[in-house]
């Protein structure tokens, strides 16, 4: 493959790092909204993801560029934290409108019923 081919793979490989990165955080963030957590709880939680994130992003400049960190490499895994961050933005903005749509739906169908009676 030509160099600027497999630094082009590269970078999209670092844009899906990024991508994974941020997926990550957003789970773990969820899963404090479901169950609650202590600050220590959350500290364990953060410096965990933090070691397992800065092996894996070690694995994937070394697997990609042989250890050497690549101006590219670091811009995809920014981009790629942003895409994420802006796809789940707009999604939960379309699931958050959709559910009021529902939510008014069913209210129009309790009055009516209640109506009827």
């Amino acid at each position: 493959m030509s160099g600027l081919r497999i630094e082009g793979m590269a970078f999209l490989t670092a844009v899906l790092t990024g991508m994974i990165l941020v997926c990550g955080y957003t789970c773990i963030r969820k899963f404090r909204r479901v169950i609650t957590h202590s600050s220590v709880m959350i500290a364990i939680e953060d410096g965990l993801y933090w070691l397992i994130t800065s092996i894996y992003v070690f694995l994937q400049i070394f697997r990609t560029s042989n250890g050497s960190i690549r101006w590219y490499f670091v811009a995809g895994v920014v981009i790629g934290c942003g895409i994420f961050w802006k796809l789940s933005r707009m999604l939960s903005w379309i699931l958050r409108k959709s559910a009021e749509k529902e939510e008014e739906k069913l209210e129009k169908t309790i009055e009516f019923n209640d109506e009827k009676r």
